[in-house]
C-alpha cells in the first residue's frame, strides 16, 4: 500500500509540491483547497502529465477533508500573503484562523499524520497548530531552515563556480531577517567555506541569503518564491517516508535546547519516520549564540502578539 500525503493549498507552492511527490514517486496525493474546482484541475493535470513522467502516482484534489483520511504527512501551505497596507499583526490573525480551521481538520481526519507547516510567518503558525492539534511536538515540523540553507548553498555554488552537490550549508533560527547563516558549518566537499573566502565575500552571501525571498519577491512584482520551497518541504516529507533520518535544519519546538524553551526555532533535526527524532546540539560561538537568541526573541515577539487574539 502507498503511503499518503496531503497537500493543503493549491496555489503556487502547494501545487509544485504535490508535483514533486508525484513526480518522485513517494506516495499518493491529496491536494485540497477551499476554491471549487481548482484542487480538482491542478490534480487532474498532473494525473495527465504522469504516463510521460512515467510515475503511477494517484492524485485527488478536494475540496473537503474527508479525502484526506489517513494521510501520513500533511503539508500546510495555506495563508494569504500580506498585501499593501496590511500590518505584521493583520497577516497574523488571519492566517492564525485559517491554519485553526486547516488544523482542525487535519486532526480530525489524519490524526497520526506528521505536519509540516510552510504558511507564514512560519514559526508562529508552528505554534498554531501545534496548540490546535494537540500533536506531540516530534510531529509538527516547520520548513524554513531547508530552504534559506538551499538558497545559502546557491549562492554559495554561483561565487565558487562548483557543483551544488558538493556544498553542505547550515541556516539556523527564525524564518525571516533574523535567521542565522553558520558559515563556520558551511563546506565545499568538506571545507569551510571559511577557507575558501575573504570574509566580505561571505558576509555578502549571508545578507542576501536573509534576503532571499524578499529579492525573488521584487522580481516577481505579483508574487513570491514556490520552486524552492515546494523542494524543501518535499526533502522533509521523503526523509520522513522513506526513514532516511537525514539532519536537516527546521522549525522545531525546543525546551532547553539552545537555551531556548516553549518556542519554534530553526535548528538540526533528525527526520525519520517518526518525525523529529532527535534535536542536534552544535557548540556555538558566543557571536552565533547571540544571533540565535536575537532570532528566536523575534518570533517570541509574534507568539506573544498571538495571545490576545481571539
Amino acid at each position: 500500500m502507498k503511503s499518503k500525503v496531503t497537500v493543503v493549498g493549491a496555489g503556487n507552492v502547494g501545487a509544485t509540491a504535490a508535483q514533486r511527490l508525484a513526480e518522485k514517486e513517494l506516495c499518493d496525493v491529496v491536494l485540497i483547497d477551499i476554491l471549487d474546482g481548482v484542487p480538482q484541475g491542478k490534480a487532474l493535470d498532473l494525473a495527465q502529465a504522469a504516463p510521460i513522467e512515467k510515475h503511477d502516482a494517484h492524485l485527488t484534489g478536494a475540496n473537503a477533508y474527508e479525502a484526506s483520511a489517513g494521510s501520513e504527512i500533511v503539508i500546510i501551505t495555506a495563508g494569504i500573503p500580506r498585501k499593501p497596507g496590511m500590518s505584521r499583526d493583520d497577516l497574523l490573525a488571519t492566517n492564525r484562523g485559517i491554519m485553526k480551521k486547516v488544523v482542525g481538520q487535519v486532526a480530525k481526519y489524519s490524526p497520526e499524520s506528521i505536519l509540516i507547516i510552510v504558511s507564514n510567518p512560519l514559526d508562529a503558525m508552528c505554534h498554531v497548530a501545534m496548540e490546535e492539534s494537540a500533536f506531540p511536538k516530534h510531529r509538527v515540523i516547520g520548513m524554513a531552515g531547508v530552504l534559506d540553507s538551499a538558497r545559502f548553498r546557491a549562492f554559495i555554488s554561483q561565487e565558487l563556480d562548483v557543483s551544488v552537490e558538493n556544498i553542505s550549508a547550515l541556516v539556523l533560527g527564525g524564518h525571516g531577517d533574523t535567521m542565522v547563516p553558520l558559515p563556520r558549518f558551511s563546506t565545499v566537499a568538506g571545507v569551510p567555506i571559511t577557507e575558501l573566502m575573504a570574509p566580505d565575500r561571505i558576509e555578502s552571501l549571508v545578507a542576501r541569503t536573509r534576503n532571499g525571498g524578499a529579492e525573488i519577491v521584487g522580481l516577481l512584482k505579483t508574487g513570491s518564491a514556490y520552486y524552492a520551497p515546494a523542494s524543501a518541504a518535499v526533502e522533509m516529507a521523503e526523509s520522513i517516508l522513506k526513514d532516511k533520518k537525514k539532519i536537516l535544519p527546521c522549525a522545531a519546538y525546543l525546551e532547553g535546547e539552545y537555551g531556548l524553551s516553549g518556542l519554534f526555532v530553526g535548528v538540526p533535526v533528525k527526520l525519520g519516520r517518526n518525525g523529529i527524532e532527535q534535536i542536534v546540539q552544535l557548540h556555538l560561538s558566543a557571536m552565533e549564540s547571540a544571533a540565535l537568541q536575537k532570532s528566536a526573541a523575534a518570533v517570541k515577539e509574534l507568539v506573544d502578539a498571538m495571545k490576545g487574539m481571539p
